[in-house]
């Protein structure tokens, strides 16, 4: 399964909102990603990392479930999660 996620680092806390409910035309694929906020800051992959936490807590799965597709300099990310 394929994760669209649009990340904050350096935020005053760890959230996730997930994509609103609607369908969306062509054209507004905006609406289809999870807005992520960490408090890390974007160093070093340590905002990458605890996206990867916050979304293993999120979709019940282990960290090494999750894999990050494209986007690791990105705020638009793709992660790919194994066996959902």
């Amino acid at each position: 399964m394929k994760v669209f996620v649009k990340v904050k680092a350096g935020a005053k806390e760890n959230k996730i909102t997930p994509p609103p409910l609607k369908l969306w035309s062509k054209g507004d694929r905006e609406n289809e990603y999870y807005l992520v906020s960490v408090k890390e800051p974007p160093t070093q992959g340590r905002a990458n990392n605890a996206v990867i936490k916050l979304l293993a807590k999120n979709f019940s799965v282990m960290t090494s479930a999750i894999v990050l597709k494209r986007g690791a300099t990105s705020k638009l990310k793709v992660f790919e999660i194994i066996g959902l």
